[in-house]
């Protein structure tokens, strides 16, 4: 091959290099550029409404606060002192009161009770889907009539990477579910939940030290739901409590205002709302749990951060949704980009994460659905 030929090939291969490194380069630009354009944006806005409106600062200050990465936006405009005063306007009484779990009465078909919702019309498998517009969101509700069949559908044994909620709503042999409990979500990895994980009568994850605020949420064999602090329990406590309150299935969440989390559980206990301060929280998406006193689930997802322009839903939205919905207890989980809600194998409500659009995070846990009369 001639001299010419070869440096012909060495020109053509750097010259592919070049172009991936300048269209490599080329992205990059783009990228920084968007992300200081959103940056400088979110920057301006807050500016602003520091400056002009108490209500709407409050709001942006409280939302930015409980995300999990744009925490430095609100730090920008507001000091910290300002921030833990807006935080602690906008906050919410601790609930102190015990669940009373004779309010609850599970119907079925052999024990019919009195029909109080004579409207509602479920498809085959007992699922009510419901749409309900809001203020500043979009909110999707399944009602499920029999609580048996709600469960708790996991990626355990635990990895480094969890699944997408559809999977995990498949591998459970589930018809719909929605985002569970706490979990390890930096880098969208999503394989390892935190606090207390509950399967089928086996606990598949006991680490409850170390986290302030922590809550257990799931069902007992009644099929009631259960909504308890568990703070400050070791690993032998969660396992003999598991056992004394027969929690068949379960997640973990905290109820912890600070600043590295603003986080919140108790929603109605015994038919009572959380008291709020203001709104009681930012408006960010979220998903919620609650129980009838007929038994029938109530799992509620709502949008935000910018989804069809919606900033999202406060505590006192969710309290207001899950009374109208008759909710006796009830009990947010985890939110933002975490939301997302599954019904016969579409997404009604995907994460607002924008390589995430069409489906959700990668998840180690999930509410699931299953089957009228499956296992």
């Amino acid at each position: 091959m001639s001299t010419y030929a070869k440096s012909g090939k060495r020109r053509r291969k750097k010259s592919k290099v070049q172009i991936a490194l300048t269209v490599a380069g080329r992205l990059g630009i783009l990228l920084l550029v968007t992300i200081l354009v959103i940056c400088g944006t979110a920057y301006l806005t807050l500016f602003k409404v520091k400056n002009s409106s108490e209500a709407a600062r409050n709001i942006l200050i409280t939302t930015l606060m409980e995300s999990g990465q744009l925490k430095f936006v609100a730090r920008m405009v507001c000091s910290k002192e300002e921030i833990k005063e807006i935080v602690a306007t906008n906050a919410m009484q601790k609930m102190e009161v015990q669940q009373d779990e004779s309010l609850i009465t599970v119907e079925s078909s052999e024990t019919p009770g009195e029909e109080a919702y004579p409207d509602e019309v479920f498809d085959e498998n007992g699922i009510r889907l419901e749409e309900i517009p809001g203020r500043s969101f979009l909110a999707k509700m399944l009602i499920i009539k029999d609580p048996s069949q709600v469960v708790v559908g996991s990626t355990y044994p635990w990895s480094e990477y969890g699944k997408e909620l559809h999977e995990v709503v498949e591998s459970a042999g589930g018809v719909a579910g929605v985002n569970g409990g706490l979990y390890v979500s930096t880098g969208n990895k999503g394989g390892q939940p935190l606090g207390v994980v509950v399967q089928d009568d086996q606990i598949t994850y006991n680490n409850p030290s170390g986290l302030p605020g922590l809550y257990i949420i799931g069902f007992n064999h009644d099929n009631i739901l259960i909504v308890d602090e568990i703070t400050g329990k070791s690993a032998n406590e969660v396992k003999a409590y598991v056992e004394e309150k027969g929690i068949r299935d379960a997640v973990s969440f905290q109820d912890e205002a600070s600043d590295s989390n603003n986080h919140f559980v108790p929603l109605i206990i015994n038919g009572e709302p959380r008291q709020l301060g203001g709104q009681g929280s930012g408006a960010n998406p979220r998903t919620v749990i609650g129980q009838r006193k007929d038994g029938a689930v109530l799992l509620l997802v709502t949008d935000g951060r910018g989804t069809s322009g919606h900033l999202g839903a406060t505590a006192s939205d969710l309290i207001s949704i899950m009374q109208d919905y008759g909710a006796v207890n009830a009990a947010n989980l985890d939110g933002g980009s975490s939301t997302t809600m599954v019904y016969n194998g579409e997404y009604e409500m995907t994460s607002v994460t924008f390589y995430y659009q069409n489906s959700s995070w990668k998840l180690p846990d999930a509410f699931v659905v299953r089957p009228k009369g499956g296992n």
